[in-house]
């Protein structure tokens, strides 16, 4: 499968090498793909502007800065990332560390904005390293999808798979709007991290005994 990445940040290039290990055609999509500096620092991995990254991937992944991530997907434009699988990685932040999607979520705007894009929320509430790594820590993690389309969140579950994740480390949240729980983890998961010293953790959601 092509998967488009668009973004080029150490979220962005962590998934690229992930699903290029599994075997996927990989492309990374950027506003300035002709830029020196960015292509030596990407070593190799395939690089494109963003309307060529989308053009023929059935399966794009936002790995922008939250607050910009609508804005740049509309300059995609709708037609393109239209019938789409959109995998949105993205957390929004303002400069005082706030979150910057409070009532709505970012993936429910992207969904909104993007209505013809089939929108699952999933990776925004582990570090890079674990995203393509899930067995680096000393134990199972939870991983969540959030979404409005079922065939939409298969596809993804099965490029989580390539990953690492098995199945019983993904926990359907159900719709969209659900998003908003994942989102909103991220702060309760940059304490954690201050507190361990570390981004290198996973949760796991345990039921109650029989």
């Amino acid at each position: 499968m092509k998967i488009a990445i668009l973004g080029t940040g150490v979220v962005g290039r962590a998934l690229a090498q992930g699903w290029l290990k599994a075997g996927h055609e990989v492309v990374l999509g950027s506003r300035q793909p002709e830029e020196a500096r960015l292509r030596a620092e990407l070593k190799g991995l395939p690089l494109a502007g963003l309307a060529s990254a989308v053009a023929d991937a059935p399966v794009v992944v936002n790995a922008t800065p939250g607050t910009a991530s609508v804005e740049l997907l509309t300059s995609v434009g709708a037609d393109a990332l239209a019938g789409k699988v959109l995998l949105d990685v993205a957390v929004g932040f303002t400069e005082d560390g706030s979150l910057s999607h409070l009532g709505e979520s970012l993936g429910e705007e992207i969904q909104r904005t993007f209505p013809r894009t089939r929108v699952v929320k999933t990776l925004c509430t582990i570090d890079r390293k674990l995203m393509i790594a899930p067995d680096s820590v000393q134990g199972p993690s939870t991983l969540f999808l959030s979404g409005e389309d079922a065939e939409a969140k298969r596809t993804v579950a099965g490029l989580l798979g390539d990953l690492g994740w098995s199945e019983d480390s993904l926990l359907d949240l159900g719709g969209i709007a659900t998003a908003r729980g994942q989102e909103h983890y991220s702060l309760l998961f940059i304490g954690i991290a201050q507190a361990l010293g570390s981004y290198g953790f996973g949760i796991r959601v345990v039921e109650e005994a029989a």
